[in-house]
């Protein structure tokens, strides 16, 4: 019975003892983020239900204060399928790239890296990418590593630190569509299925710089 209950104990240990020791310090300075949408729905404060009562834009203005200069953390699952795609594959070492979008969508809103200048066609936000570079297990190939992205298996964790809101007109005069600018301060990308990791990226960090072992 006490190895039983030691085991459960060491499992969450386990799980994390993959993940890189800087994005850890990170990950552990930040508050995790139950729900983006409902983070997004306060921080923005948009008020416009008829139910949202006189203090509401005062309610979103406290809100706000509440998270000037703070961390927040948070999994992206499957939806990341939309926000992370292959880069240039290297069939000869097994080095690759990963291309994030740092746009996150969440409810009516957007979480997004800085603030965009404008929206794509389908009324996304359009931000550059962010690079993250890493190299695939031994014994696997080109079709491996595209594999995980046509079977969703790229499961992906941030830390960013909100900065604003901001606003664009959605095309074809339908109103705007607003969202809140972040800073990303990390992101680690691992395999969803075996939970081992694909590549880290900090915003704190060289890109050419080499990934600890």
């Amino acid at each position: 019975m006490r190895r039983l209950i030691l085991a459960a104990l060491l499992l969450p240990t386990l799980a994390l003892a993959d993940v890189d020791s800087r994005f850890a310090q990170l990950r552990d300075q930040a508050e995790a983020l139950g729900s983006l949408g409902t983070f997004l729905d306060k921080y923005i404060g948009e008020c416009s239900s008829f139910f949202s009562g006189l203090g509401c834009r005062g309610a979103a203005e406290e809100f706000r204060k509440q998270y000037e200069g703070k961390k927040l953390y948070m999994i992206v699952g499957e939806s990341a399928a939309s926000m992370v795609q292959p880069g240039p594959y290297q069939p000869g070492s097994g080095n690759y790239t990963i291309l994030v979008t740092p746009s996150f969508p969440g409810g009516s809103y957007h979480l997004t890296q800085g603030a965009p200048s404008q929206l794509g066609s389908e009324d996304q936000p359009l931000v550059p990418p962010v690079r993250v570079t890493g190299t695939t297990p031994v014994g696997w190939n080109a079709t491996d590593f595209m594999r995980l992205f046509s079977n969703h298996q790229v499961r992906l964790q941030i830390v960013f630190s909100p900065e604003g809101i901001w606003g664009l007109e959605r095309n074809q005069g339908r109103g705007k569509l607003y969202g809140v600018s972040c800073r990303v301060e990390g992101v680690l990308l691992s395999n969803a299925r075996t939970g081992k990791p694909l590549g880290m990226w900090l915003a704190d960090e060289p890109a050419d710089k080499a990934p600890r072992k």
